[in-house]
């Protein structure tokens, strides 16, 4: 994708001045500064992705605190409306970032999940497992809100830290085919474009 190519910016993270820790009405109308960090809303995103005559793409981009960058790219992407907790749907995934959404490991798999925020439960399981932990609900576990499964590989509206220490928060804005352990990226973007 190029970025001349059309793109709607759903989500931008690029530092910690825009907090994402917000409730279920925000994230449906949507919140920040379009020209910066912001996140457009599900409501809106659902709006787009639901014409049935287009085809989109869901790009991610991801940069770390050490210089460098990784993306993945989410063909048929489309998300629900509010009776389906903005249920997320990919298609074929392709970049080198690795399938995150479709997890890391078996089990996580996050397509098909509702949206989850601390006001709203919609992340498949109660109480989420890991190992032989059992960690209650994802979004207070992983700092924020997402499309969880199992909690899942993949969650990029975390707290943003710093880059004297992005390793080891669960809190963080994780992408972990990409970054296995615990790491919290410097900065991410979520856009779509039609065909």
């Amino acid at each position: 994708m190029d970025p001349d190519d059309g793109l709607i910016v759903i989500q931008r993270r690029s530092g910690g001045v825009v907090s994402f820790e917000r409730g279920w009405d925000e994230y449906i109308f949507g919140f920040g500064v379009l020209t910066y960090d912001h996140w457009l809303g599900l409501e809106k995103i659902h709006l787009l992705t639901k014409d049935t005559t287009k085809t989109w793409t869901l790009r991610v981009d991801l940069w770390d605190h050490e210089g460098g960058s990784a993306f993945a790219e989410y063909r048929n992407f489309k998300i629900g409306d509010e009776q389906t907790a903005y249920k997320l749907h990919v298609g074929a995934y392709s970049g080198n970032a690795g399938d995150a959404i479709c997890g890391a490991y078996l089990g996580i798999d996050q397509n098909g999940s509702g949206f989850s925020t601390f006001d709203s439960d919609n992340d498949n399981c109660s109480p989420c497992i890991f190992g032989d932990i059992a960690l209650g609900k994802c979004a207070d576990n992983f700092g924020s809100c997402w499309w969880y499964h199992s909690c899942g590989s993949a969650a990029l509206h975390g707290d943003c830290h710093s880059s004297d220490d992005p390793i080891g928060w669960q809190s963080g804005l994780h992408w972990r085919t990409w970054k296995p352990m615990p790491y919290s990226a410097k900065a991410t973007r979520m856009m779509i474009k039609s065909d």
